[in-house]
């Protein structure tokens, strides 16, 4: 079993009366926080999501039950006892513009509509930490607490549960059965380097963009956990006059990954070297599809629909699996 896999412990047999818990997804992408409630024995009833590639992906992997279309254009297709939701989050997102009029922001409000008409009487609603202060969680949880809900929020770093990746995320959870205790973290503590290992050649996700002559001659000027700031002292020729201007501003663009610690946040333009450090631990290129999905804990098994870029975009906007197993073990308890 590869450490991606789900481990022994984590299938719970949550169930309430007899019956597995049910689960209702939104947002939901290729479905990866929706999975680790799966591993910790909940049923997955629907899923909600807009992108017809990144739904093609959730069918193949999860479960056929997925719906493409908008949130606020449809409605559940059952009651379930547990809905999960990860609306967007680059109105919120410190890497992002964090623009206030920014469109998706609202679509947050939704979720107590949903869990209304579904009849759930658990929510978990996952973002970046930033969302937690923003005047659309609070119009959120007032209407999730109107209809009954008490309110806790848990902001987590990923490392403290098993994911090799820097990644801190908010969770709002939503109950009227009590509260549940913020998942403890485990011992199990993975790097790159564990991530990256054993990943067959002929794996059709071990791919990469080839670069460029000047691309490959940067990153051969990284040392181990280098990154832009290298080049331009020890091979300024090879920098933009911009690289120059903006000094020690965004450290991490062409960034080596550093093999003995956790990675970086994914992000989902992840095999771009101007946005973040994810070029390789030793080699002269880019993480491969494979090595991102690595990070972000993904099974071998699983295939993506769509271009490489659609591909990074499902890897990046999920939910680390180990993560996300913590958080659902505890809100299943619940029940």
């Amino acid at each position: 079993m590869t450490k991606s896999e789900v481990p022994a412990n984590a299938r719970s047999s949550s169930r309430r009366g007899g019956a597995m818990v049910s689960v209702g997804e939104l947002f939901s992408g290729a479905g990866l926080f929706g999975q680790a409630f799966a591993d910790q024995g909940a049923h997955l009833s629907f899923a909600i999501e807009m992108d017809p590639l990144a739904a093609a992906s959730y069918a193949k992997n999860v479960g056929k039950h997925i719906e493409l279309g908008r949130v606020e254009d449809l409605k559940p297709r059952s009651k379930v006892d547990v809905i999960v939701a990860g609306p967007p989050c680059q109105g919120f997102s410190t890497l992002g513009r964090r623009d206030p009029k920014d469109a998706r922001n609202k679509l947050c409000l939704v979720i107590p509509q949903w869990a209304k008409a579904a009849g759930a009487e658990v929510v978990v609603v996952e973002n970046v930490p930033p969302f937690l202060a923003s005047s659309y969680w609070r119009k959120m949880a007032k209407d999730l607490e109107r209809d009954g809900f008490e309110i806790c929020t848990w902001t987590l770093d990923a490392t403290e549960y098993g994911v090799p990746q820097r990644r801190v995320r908010s969770f709002t959870i939503a109950s009227k059965r009590g509260l549940p205790g913020r998942p403890p973290a485990t011992s199990d503590r993975m790097v790159a380097k564990d991530a990256f290992a054993a990943i067959r050649r002929n794996d059709p996700m071990h791919i990469w963009p080839e670069g460029t002559e000047l691309m490959v001659a940067r990153m051969s000027a990284l040392p181990l956990g280098g990154d832009r700031r290298d080049i331009a002292r020890t091979a300024p020729e090879l920098c933009p006059p911009s690289w120059h201007k903006i000094g020690c501003q965004a450290t991490d663009v062409w960034g080596r990954i550093n093999p003995n610690a956790p990675a970086n946040t994914l992000r989902c333009d992840f095999q771009n070297p101007s946005k973040g450090r994810y070029i390789h631990p030793k080699q002269d290129r880019m993480i491969s599809l494979r090595e991102g999905a690595r990070l972000q804990q993904i099974p071998d098994h699983w295939t993506f629909e769509g271009h490489r870029t659609a591909i990074t975009r499902q890897i990046g906007n999920g939910v680390p699996l180990g993560l996300g197993r913590a958080v659902a073990a505890q809100v299943l308890g619940l029940f």
